[in-house]
């Protein structure tokens, strides 16, 4: 089944990772893998590493989640560096060995880079082009609650997010965002722009403090009152810190499935234990 459909039957839960540098063993990501499949996630999505690179060990890493055949895998794909012809042998590249779920992406700017350096410069370009050439592709696109940061404000971004459901998106992925007040109002804007596909949640734990900042900051995420004390309170004492986190992301859980969100995508940030204890303590997914 298609993550669509599922999210039309059912909140879907799924996970993401990212692809480990080139020097660094793979193997442990594949460990994490195989244990993160035993909480039945409908999906896996796979980024790529910053500024579009990585890509072996990203094809690597969704070509492993292909042949074992426990969840759907989902390939971030970006405009960055990619030019028509790139795009087509590589989705097609991806087809041959099982991936034909894509989130389809503009990418962060390479540093020193002004454009994406490909043929497309917008992420609802590359839906549009990957909706004509692969009709058959269950294809995502993204969406920020708080807005781009190169949005000029909310009416622009769901505008920007209409185009890409226009365009032949199946559904939508959210950046990271702490404040549920915000993530509703997003959600009802987006409805009353005749927006009507999926919105699957994307949640980031909060385990530590200098990423917790250094990510919200990056994206132009609000922190919230209750996290800031967090920050505030334990930030000088890194397990104290981790376990307020992992709390206050246990009530985050909560929140956001209480708001009506179609989908539950946890940032597993390539850990299991971390992840595994958030998820026992939420009562929501149990290892088998």
């Amino acid at each position: 089944m298609r993550i669509s459909e599922i999210m039309k039957k059912r909140m879907s839960f799924s996970f993401e990772v990212f692809p480990p540098k080139m020097e660094q063993p793979i193997e442990p990501l594949l460990e994490t893998l195989d244990k993160l499949c035993g909480f039945r996630p409908d999906f896996i999505s796979c980024t790529y590493g910053a500024g579009g690179t990585n890509k072996g060990r990203h094809s690597e890493i969704l070509k492993y989640l292909a042949d074992r055949g426990q969840t759907i895998p989902l390939a971030h794909f970006t405009c960055i560096g990619n030019t028509r012809q790139d795009i087509l042998d590589l989705v097609n590249e991806y087809v041959g060995f099982g991936v034909d779920h894509f989130l389809a992406l503009r990418g962060d700017y390479p540093p020193g880079q002004t454009g994406t350096g490909g043929d497309f410069a917008h992420g609802d370009e590359l839906v549009r082009f990957l909706r004509e050439n692969f009709p058959d592709l269950e294809i995502a696109a993204g969406c920020y609650p708080e807005k781009h940061l190169n949005s000029i404000d909310m009416d622009m971004e769901i505008a920007v997010l209409r185009l890409k459901q226009d365009a032949g998106a199946d559904f939508l992925m959210t950046q990271l965002c702490h404040d549920v007040d915000n993530y509703c109002r997003f959600v009802e804007k987006a409805r009353a722009a005749g927006i009507t596909i999926p919105i699957d949640f994307g949640l980031m734990p909060v385990l530590a403090k200098d990423p917790t900042i250094r990510m919200a900051v990056s994206n132009g995420c609000s922190i919230p009152k209750e996290l800031a004390e967090i920050i505030g309170k334990y930030g000088d004492n890194p397990d104290d810190f981790k376990k307020a986190g992992k709390e206050f992301t246990v009530k985050q859980i909560y929140r956001f499935i209480s708001a009506g969100i179609d989908g539950l995508h946890i940032f597993a940030l390539n850990k299991y234990d971390d992840v595994a204890d958030i998820l026992d303590m939420s009562g929501i997914r149990r290892d088998r």
